[in-house]
């Protein structure tokens, strides 16, 4: 199976990781969110995943989501013909989802580097929208690089992140945690966004 997964060649260092993980939980039920939450044992994992859930509601995607018809229709794009630049957004963000291939931790800081670059050159290109007729256009390009960034780097590390740093045992409670803490995350920076713009 693993052969047929991942292609030929040596494999015999995951197959024993995944040996000794069957062997470390043989007989152990799945654990419930509480017991991920009271066993220390698996705190700093714990600690991990909610600062990577919480940096994916602060670094600006829902923002860029929000303000992409506006930033389109700026560059000239009719707005019956937004909807077209919204798919190729979405498109965008499954292509380099699918394209992730350096580590983890590479793409991570690289990617989030580069969010931040493009957010704060979208900040300039909003503010000089109106003085070139082709700093809109800078705006689009930059949605879409920023988009193409998230998706190849967060978008694309945290859910194999949950299977990568907690046990068989523990992953359903850990994406139970992760989906409830993202949704109260994005409820609560929904509720307090109109008020910050």
């Amino acid at each position: 199976a693993v052969k047929q997964l991942w292609g030929d060649g040596d494999h015999v260092a995951e197959i024993d990781d995944m040996m000794s993980e069957q062997e470390a939980i043989r007989g152990e039920k799945a654990k419930s969110v509480c017991d991920l939450l009271r066993d220390r044992a698996v705190r700093w994992q714990l600690i991990t995943l909610f600062l990577l859930v919480s940096c994916m509601q602060l670094i600006g995607a829902n923002v860029v989501y929000f303000y992409a018809y506006n930033v389109f229709t700026k560059a000239g794009i009719p707005p019956n013909q937004t909807h077209y630049v919204s798919l190729g957004v979405g498109i965008t963000e499954i292509l380099s989802t699918v394209l992730c291939l350096a580590g983890r931790k590479t793409l991570l800081w690289k990617n989030y580097t580069v969010m931040a670059l493009a957010l704060g050159l979208l900040t300039v290109t909003l503010s000089l929208q109106d003085s070139f007729f082709w700093v809109p256009y800078c705006s689009v390009a930059l949605v879409f690089i920023f988009i193409m960034s998230f998706g190849i780097g967060p978008g694309g590390v945290l859910c194999p992140l949950i299977t990568e740093i907690f046990i068989q045992s523990y992953r359903p409670a850990a994406y139970v945690f992760n989906g409830v803490t993202n949704w109260i995350q994005l409820f609560i920076l929904g509720l307090f966004f109109p008020f910050i713009v």
